[in-house]
């Protein structure tokens, strides 16, 4: 139970949760956090609790979250015990890359539909190009994988690649996550014409698509991506926007450089891009790419990825032998819980390094 602002043993606090017999794992975290989102920096939280597990766990718990534990209160040996506990707003980084919240795990999937390309970036976490090995998610397989995604509480799906219209049957994909929020990322290059402009224009209109546009100008999306496949993604932004797609667009940068990405902005204000939907991201030290940030599962969120062979920890890293979970997509409900169960094993420093590395 939480209450509004008042007294307690510890002086007055903002509001007040009362756990009763809840331990930490058991939905009192859940009751604190929701109290903490609606107090401002340096307000107190008071919690109450009969159960003995929070004396330890709390501290614990808000060290980890970056709050300050600053009193604590027992009404005799046995308990109840009351905590003050003040809320502490961390600064974001100093950072042009985009941030993000944690996704919960089993909200989101990650679906590589294809691993082949028309492109081959010189930073591609996946090593797609015209000569890899194809590798397509097969229409039934993903219908399977969507109707459990469902039925477990999943909420979005992100189809990348590889270039997903390159997949014969991307159209199939698409529909068989009806009922879910969809996202396709995309190079935008290749659906002007023929049936994949088919395939495109069948869509309903509420699927997403992401396209990759690194720079303002040719120079560096070119020397990054291919020459002329700039003005080529630019095009394609523009046909998705004038077929009423809602077009979000990523950028992937070795170096944060403060020159490149206000020009994107302003590049993308000219397009019409909602800031809402850009996003800045650096370049993984995986796949092709020799240089860029490591990750590993120690230090990576995870935002669980299917394949056509298999199921990996996050989707920057389906090269990586090291970050792969199964070695078959389905089903999720195993996928999801390898997942939770290496998360529950790391200890406390280990979670805390954790970072978000948002791709959508």
């Amino acid at each position: 139970m939480v209450t509004p602002p008042t007294s307690t043993p510890l002086g007055d606090v903002a509001r007040l949760v009362d756990g009763g017999d809840m331990d930490c794992g058991s939905g009192l975290l859940l009751l604190i956090t929701r109290a903490m989102r609606r107090l401002d920096d340096g307000d107190l939280l008071g919690v109450r609790s009969a159960e003995p597990s929070v004396v330890t766990d709390l501290p614990v718990w808000a060290d980890l979250v970056g709050h300050e534990v600053v009193d604590l209160h027992a009404d005799g040996d046995g308990g109840p015990w009351w905590f003050a506990v003040r809320k502490v707003v961390r600064p974001q980084p100093d950072t042009m890359f985009t941030l993000g919240a944690r996704t919960p795990v089993g909200q989101r999937l990650w679906v590589y539909t294809n691993f082949d390309c028309n492109l081959a970036c010189t930073y591609c976490c996946a090593q797609s190009s015209p000569k890899a090995e194809a590798r397509r998610l097969t229409p039934g397989v993903a219908a399977e994988a969507f109707s459990e995604f469902q039925a477990l509480g999943g909420v979005e799906v992100f189809l990348t690649g590889g270039e997903p219209f390159m997949h014969p049957q991307l159209g199939e994909l698409v529909q068989a996550a009806d009922g879910l929020h969809r996202t396709i990322l995309t190079n935008a290059m290749i659906f002007a014409r023929g049936t994949r402009r088919q395939t495109l224009e069948s869509m309903d209109r509420g699927v997403v698509l992401q396209v990759s546009l690194d720079s303002a100008t040719p120079q560096l999306h070119d020397a990054q991506r291919g020459a002329g496949s700039w003005s080529k993604a630019l095009a394609g932004i523009g046909e998705a926007r004038s077929m009423g797609f809602r077009v979000r667009v990523a950028a992937t940068l070795y170096d944060e450089d403060p020159a490149t990405v206000g020009a994107l902005h302003t590049r993308l204000d000219a397009e019409g891009i909602d800031p809402a939907d850009r996003i800045i991201r650096p370049v993984a030290q995986e796949g092709f790419a020799d240089t860029g940030i490591h990750v590993s599962i120690d230090t990576l969120e995870p935002e669980p990825t299917i394949t056509a062979d298999g199921a990996w920890w996050h989707p920057v890293a389906v090269t990586n032998p090291n970050m792969r979970i199964a070695d078959a997509p389905l089903p999720l409900a195993e996928v999801f819980g390898v997942v939770r169960d290496t998360m529950a094993v790391q200890d406390a420093a280990t979670r805390s390094g954790r970072e978000v590395f948002r791709c959508a």
